[in-house]
């Protein structure tokens, strides 16, 4: 994220000073029968949890634990942060409703069944109510204020007073809060690096890290010695243990050692990390279209433009990346003018297998983006969970937002996304801090 589109200086400030000051509520778009429904037919029960300062994918491990079953038979829409209060849609295969047990940390509603489980994507969008703390300007109000307008002039013409629009990127979370490394395991599982990628994740140690884990991955960096490497993880660690321990009995050394280590991670994790990778992608094509002066609330020659979800909430604008155009040098006023309202977006690709690069300009970049990290489509041609075939994504995200002074020195922020958006993305032009501040 190289860049921000407004001009007026940032309000600084800090999130997340407690887990209540950043509230996140997922937008339902799954269909539930009721509890009491034949559970021949819909076997998996569905559950509406609240979690205070857990992470999804700890939750889920513990709510699998708990219940005596594979991880994997516990599924969700959306992954969300940790230190925050979320509220969300899990799933789980072939329960008893009255088994659901309590899980700290988690307040567990079972609100119905299906017949399927919950899948990711399976939600309209968020909600958000996030508060700034030990904002440092005088006048935290007029600041934002100032960046509204300065951000509604991206929002379309026709948008609503307090409608504002920023670029879509994808936020630090993405690629790890903690230690942003995520992608770099992506891009070389990509590479076929099986080697690279496990030691992008077991070794690589960040200095945001404690002393003890930094030394367990210079340990793994030094030595391979995946039995002592064992004991030095911290127990919490639990998937670089695990990566560990496979290596330790296989050997480590043929390629296929390393991908087997990998694929003890949780499905939904083997394919997080090339979706990470495909995100590091979008974001520099992203970038360097914003370098190169183009627009990323319009079109221009080459583009590819998607359209509005006509089933999601009126107040919500959610591109349908499934409904595609190309944009002609005849058309461009044409589909100016349905982005002015709301109706289509700008996209740049997710890489994968079957992605449609753009024409023009906008496709000189994607492709020179692709060259210089040293990557092909035909590289996300994965095995298992690791494949992808790729989407292209909307480079504007856009939303009506309130801002409340709520003290001296802070400010309440409401708003809602779009699936797939992040809010410390939104904010970002706000408070115009480092991005890791953000996390």
């Amino acid at each position: 994220m190289q860049y921000y589109v407004s001009d007026a200086d940032g309000l600084g400030g800090r999130l997340r000073t407690s887990p209540a000051d950043f509230r996140v509520r997922e937008l339902e778009s799954f269909a539930v029968v009721p509890v009491d429904a034949d559970p021949g037919g819909y076997q998996h029960v569905v559950l509406r949890v609240t979690l205070d300062n857990v992470e999804t994918n700890a939750f889920a491990g513990a709510l699998s634990d708990r219940l005596g079953i594979s991880r994997e038979r516990v599924s969700w829409a959306g992954t969300k942060d940790k230190r925050a209060i979320t509220t969300q849609l899990f799933s789980v295969d072939g329960i008893d409703p009255v088994d659901v047990p309590d899980v700290p940390g988690a307040e567990i509603e079972v609100i119905g069944r299906a017949g399927r489980p919950v899948l990711f994507g399976d939600l309209a969008g968020n909600a958000f109510e996030i508060t700034v703390r030990e904002i440092p300007v005088a006048e935290p109000a007029a600041t934002a204020l100032d960046i509204s307008d300065a951000l509604g002039e991206f929002a379309g013409t026709s948008a609503a007073g307090d409608t504002i629009a920023v670029p879509n990127y994808f936020g630090q979370q993405r690629f790890g809060s903690r230690r942003p490394v995520t992608h770099e395991v992506g891009l070389a599982i990509a590479r076929g690096d099986w080697e690279g990628a496990v030691l992008a994740y077991v070794g690589n140690p960040h200095d945001r890290e404690p002393e003890a884990t930094q030394a367990a991955r210079e340990y793994v960096e030094e030595t391979r010695d995946w039995a002592g490497a064992i004991e030095r993880f911290p127990r919490a660690l639990g998937y670089e243990r695990a990566m560990c321990q496979r290596l330790a009995e296989n050997g480590g050394v043929e390629p296929t050692d390393y991908r087997e280590a990998l694929e003890t991670l949780p499905s939904n994790l083997q394919s997080l990390m090339v979706n990470a990778a495909q995100s590091y992608l979008f974001n520099l094509i992203l970038s360097e279209r914003l370098e190169r002066g183009l627009p990323f609330d319009r079109p221009v020659p080459g583009d590819v433009v998607c359209f509005r979800d006509s089933d999601a909430p009126d107040d919500l604008a959610l591109p349908d990346t499934d409904r595609l155009q190309r944009v002609t040098s005849e058309r461009v006023a044409t589909v100016e003018r349905h982005c002015e309202r709301g109706r289509a977006f700008v996209t740049a690709p997710l890489v994968g297998t079957e992605t449609e690069l753009a024409d023009g300009e906008p496709g000189e970049i994607e492709r020179s983006v692709l060259e210089s990290i040293d990557i092909e489509q035909s590289a996300f041609d994965l095995p298992g969970a690791f494949d992808s075939t790729g989407t292209r994504r909307a480079i504007q995200v856009r939303t009506n937002l309130t801002i409340e002074e709520v003290a001296a020195d802070a400010l309440a922020i409401d708003f809602s996304l779009p699936k797939g958006s992040y809010a410390t993305v939104l904010l970002r032009e706000y408070l115009k801090t480092d991005p890791e501040a953000l996390s």
